[in-house]
């Protein structure tokens, strides 16, 4: 298609020139409207605003949404006269009569700020869920419901591809979000879960979910490797200027709250906001997990505080900054009931275990970056970074070991009566209980400098480069653990039992730096080949001082219960003063580790209005040396490698809407100095460690395949991927198992036959013209196969032992929404299959599936009712009280007040039916753990929000002094009724599955 050039007249009689694309003549509709919507006072294209075609008695004919540079074409069945209605967050509507003009051009349409005082607004129509544009996923926030208060992370939680997992880790379509993004500039750098869980969702428009390239790549475009996936949140328009605040507070039942302030200042150059947060619901956010399916796990109950800065400046010449400092307190309560079966033995080994621990902490992190670009050629980059942490850890645990599944025999092992029952049947193997203090204080600085300087504009440029980090910690632990060996007799013809009360210091220091040039030549036409040389220089430094008392009295320290920095309850008890007449030398360890490290690398660069080509290679000649003192021995050497790395990334465009990806990397990764050393590291006797100088180095080749596409007039996406890794010489343990004692002897070989493909199909679509209708699908295919060997005795042969898994994940859902009702069914699938060559009993088939409602209610009276309601159930686990069906109920109502609804009430209900449990399996070459988790998952939460908002420019103010209106519009995802009137006082509201578990603060720092 060839553009031709349109002069539409502007409102304010300016001329503006804009491309808009022929229709072939075969597709040529009998009426089309199409248009471009400006900003008022960016002069920037308007993107994703609703534009909605009606007839004379106000219903809906087509609608469309505008793309990313502001165009829209709608396509209507027959000519008429009709009303144009264009609505947009932070914009007041357009209203455009039209007649029967064929192909009729609106020109350029003026959009005006909205005047938004004391409420965000938010204007919604039926936006698409997702929109695919090359490598780019956009998603709109108004196509997505979600409560009134909510922050992001309830609206990622919703998003088609996107998965939150229980540590808070994020991932759209199979990749980890690395960093979070404002309006493109860079939000508390280093740590998503604080925008996650901070940044509200009232104040977004849109979501981008794409990779970034680092500060080199982008700037030289040299690819280094160090890609990050980002996800971008776009604010809405109108408020990108001025200032505003968000309040909500909640108290609940069982002693549960959640309390969150912030506050933000906008203008054209500078951004401020910070926020304050303290909860104890593990802040999970409203919104729960996956739709259909199980919602994260809440592992203990977790309590945090957190206060952070974050500043943005660019003046839009030469200077941009973005920075950030933040605190975070966290106490951690975690009750842990495992189940394990070991791939170590052909006879089976069992272990159950139950831990308590309790944790705290606190952090600091500052981070900073300034871009300066003194003239058109240069660019100089600074990044300082400082991080200071204090940790603290109690831990209470007591294990048992079987030969055969307990759950066979007893329902709780670690009851008294089931050992005695196991021991009766010779079935138990050990028994252990451990208790653990510890304590640690680290410091950190860093900083990266970075030179760049165009010698041409044909891509010809040189890049100096310089990072150096400096890290100081500290870490003390103290120690008790009573082994039990029922299988071992002593001296007396008794059971062997022994008791292990050791005290370590270990201060540790970390230093580094490397200087980087790269060069970049042009040697064709959009062609270029780049040279880049890096030297890097690493040094760490241990010194750990072990103390042993366990030839001490082995009563002398029962009754001592554990507490934080607690070990002088302990030291107090002992013969001697002096704690050096306690130090064993054999176990403190001293050493010191140094590499000095070369990269070449050379790389082919294509660019074409097509396609992107970038091939390349490089070389990594490695010197090591390591020096260690431990277990009596003392060591000093050397080792010379060289590392080598492919890489390959082809990216083809079909269109604005299509894309594919292939991408290649390979790398050498070489075994650590401490597994090449010859040396028996008993210092645990049921966990021995032996080195081996034998190991080789291992090569991964790693492939993606990743095509999307989008057809805006339907509203549908499509997006696949595939992921496939091997590795050869893969470093696995050879573990020795002693069937007496449980115990295990560990050492590293090489095995080849590690590999693992997964891949993923989405698709999503409006089922009809207005978007009222909407489908999504995603499902997952994976397969891994793990290798490991095993071996029954010290000198027997190692046998290799395969366990392979086959997963499948299917996630479906369909949903109706219009001015006032939302509901979505949804439903997902999580099969899994092992199989272990070995171990016949290891074999397993699970299930894990769901299916259930969210409904959203807006009544006349504008109070805001919403439930969702899910059955989750497991099949296939060992332990039959896994095997369950849990019904699990959330529900919402919320009303709001004031002017410009500004205070919103609302009382939330969570988990109504007491159903919600805490499980995860885990799945390797070694062991199958089931794990399950204390929380508080049912209760009340009463919370009020308020909001403050002075949003816009000279005209926004001169508007309210005017008493121009505010617009009070409909909530997330829905459009006005058709020839209808929205309810006066309405306000937009939801809420998703989840519940947010309990927590306690514990001790004080």
């Amino acid at each position: 298609m060839l553009p031709i050039l349109v002069l539409a007249q502007e409102s304010q009689g300016s001329r503006v020139e804009r491309n808009i694309p022929n229709l072939p003549n075969d597709q040529s509709p009998k009426q089309l409207i199409s248009g471009w919507l400006q900003d008022r006072d960016t002069k920037e294209g308007v993107s994703f605003a609703t534009v909605q075609v009606l007839r004379q008695d106000s219903s809906l004919v087509a609608g469309a949404i505008s793309d990313d540079e502001g165009n829209f074409r709608v396509e209507l069945p027959s000519k008429g006269n009709y009303i144009v209605r264009i609505s947009c967050v932070g914009y007041q509507d357009n209203m455009i009569n039209v007649n029967e003009n064929d192909n009729l051009d609106l020109g350029n349409i003026i959009l005006k700020a909205d005047a938004i005082m004391l409420k965000g607004t938010t204007v919604t129509g039926r936006a698409a869920k997702v929109v695919l544009k090359e490598d780019t996923f956009v998603y709109h926030s108004s196509a997505y419901r979600v409560p009134e208060g909510s922050t992001v992370e309830a609206l990622v939680k919703k998003l088609p591809g996107a998965e939150v997992s229980d540590d808070g880790t994020i991932k759209i379509n199979g990749k980890e979000v690395k960093k979070i993004l404002v309006d493109g500039k860079e939000f508390m750098t280093g740590d998503t879960k604080t925008a996650m869980k901070n940044l509200p969702t009232s104040i977004v428009e849109r979501v981008k979910a794409y990779d970034q390239q680092s500060d080199l790549a982008r700037i030289t475009g040299i690819d280094d490797g160090n890609e990050e996936t980002v996800l971008d949140f776009g604010i809405k328009k109108g408020m990108n200027k001025g200032t505003f605040a968000n309040a909500d507070l909640g108290i609940g039942t069982k002693g549960r709250y959640n309390e969150k302030l912030m506050g933000a200042y906008y203008n054209s150059k500078l951004r401020l906001m910070t926020m304050a947060s303290a909860n104890n619901v593990n802040d999970m956010g409203f919104g729960g997990g996956p739709r259909g399916g199980f919602g994260q796990t809440r592992q203990g109950l977790n309590a945090t505080k957190m206060v952070g800065l974050n500043m943005n400046y660019d003046d839009n010449k030469k200077l941009s900054m973005d920075g950030s400092v933040r605190w975070n307190h966290n106490n951690g309560d975690l009750l842990a009931r495992v189940a394990s079966e070991n791939f170590v033995s052909t006879l089976g080994s069992f272990s159950n275990s139950l831990s308590q621990k309790y944790t705290r902490g606190d952090s600091w992190d500052f981070r900073y970056k300034l871009e300066w670009k003194p003239d058109s050629m240069t660019n100089i980059l600074f990044r300082p970074n400082a991080q200071l942490s204090k940790s603290d850890g109690v831990t209470i645990a007591a294990s048992a070991s079987f030969n055969e599944d307990p759950y066979d025999y007893v329902e709780s092992p670690l009851e008294e009566a089931a050992i005695e029952t196991m021991e009766s049947l010779g079935l138990m193997v050990n028994t252990q209980k451990n208790n653990t203090i510890t304590y640690g204080d680290t410091k950190s600085v860093g900083s990266t400098l970075q030179l760049n300087r165009k010698l041409n504009n044909k891509g010809r440029n040189v890049t100096l480069r310089s990072d150096v980090n400096y890290k100081n910690s500290a870490s003390t632990s103290f120690s008790t653990q009573n082994v039990h060996l029922y299988q071992v007799m002593n001296k007396m013809g008794t059971d062997s039992i022994y008791q292990t009360n050791r005290y370590s210091l270990m201060p540790t220091r970390n230093w580094g730096y490397s200087l980087q040039a790269t060069y970049s030549e042009p040697i064709a036409v959009r062609t270029y080949l780049q040279f880049s040389y890096k030297y890097n220089f690493s040094y760490s430094k241990s010194d750990r001082s072990t103390y042993d008392f366990s030839d001490v009295a082995d009563d002398l320290f029962n009754g001592i219960t554990p507490s934080y920095r607690g070990w002088d309850n302990y030291l107090s008890l002992l013969p001697s003063s002096s704690l050096s007449d306690y130090l064993d030398t054999d176990l403190s360890r001293y050493s010191e580790y140094r590499t000095f490290t070369h990269e070449a690398q050379v790389m082919l660069r294509m660019v074409r209005d097509k396609y992107r080509l970038n091939v390349g290679v490089m070389m990594q000649p490695q010197h090591s040396r390591y020096m260690q003192d431990y277990m009596g021995e003392k060591t000093d050497t050397t080792r010379n490698v060289v590392n080598w790395s492919p890489t390959f990334d082809f990216r083809y465009r079909f269109d604005k809407q299509s894309n594919l990806r292939i991408n290649y990397r390979g790398t050498t990764s070489q075994p650590s100095m401490s597994d090449l050393l010859s040396i028996v590291d008993d210092s645990d006797p049921l966990n021995v460690k032996v080195g081996n100088p034998g190991l080789k180095p291992s090569f991964t080749n790693r492939f993606r395949l990743f095509y999307n596409t989008y057809k805006q007039s339907h509203q549908r996406s499509l997006m696949t991927f595939l992921n496939y890794s091997n590795t050869r010489n893969s470093i696995s343990n050879k573990v020795t198992y002693d069937e007496k004692t449980g115990g295990r002897t560990t050492q590293p070989e090489n095995i080849n036959g590690n590999w693992d493909v997964n891949g993923a199909f989405m698709f999503n679509t409006s089922v009809d013209s207005a978007g009222v209708w909407n489908l999504n699908t995603f499902t997952t295919l994976g397969y891994n196969h793990y290798v490991g060997y095993l071996a029954l005795q010290k000198n027997a042969d190692s046998q290799r032992n395969v366990t392979s898994s086959t997963s499948w994940g299917e996630r479906l859902s369909a949903s109706y929404r219009n001015s006032w009702l939302e509901v979505e069914l949804d439903g997902s699938l999580n099969y899994t299959h092992t199989k272990n060559e070995l171990q016949a009993s290891a074999n397993l088939n699970t299930w894990q599936f769901a299916y259930g409602t969210n409904i959203s209610i807006l009544t006349p009276w504008g109070t805001n009712i919403s439930t969702d309601i899910h059955e989750n159930s497991r099949r296939g686990y060992a332990d039959a009280s896994l095997n369950t069906n849990e019904l699990v109920w959330n529900a919402q109502v919320s009303q709001s007040f004031l002017k410009g609804n500004a205070l919103t009430l609302s009382v939330q209900f969570y988990d109504i039916l007491h159903k919600q449990s805490n499980f995860t399996r885990t799945i390797n070459a070694m062991q199958r753990t089931d794990t399950e988790y204390n929380s508080i998952n049912s209760y009340v939460m009463f919370k009020a929000s308020y909001r403050l908002n002075l949003f816009g420019g000279r005209e926004a103010m001169k508007q309210k002094r005017n008493g121009g209106q505010d617009f009070d519009r409909e909530g997330p995802g829905m459009g006005p009724p058709p020839g209808g009137q929205r309810p006066p006082g309405s306000r937009s509201g939801g809420f998703g599955g989840g519940r947010p578990p309990g927590g306690g603060f514990g001790g004080p720092m």
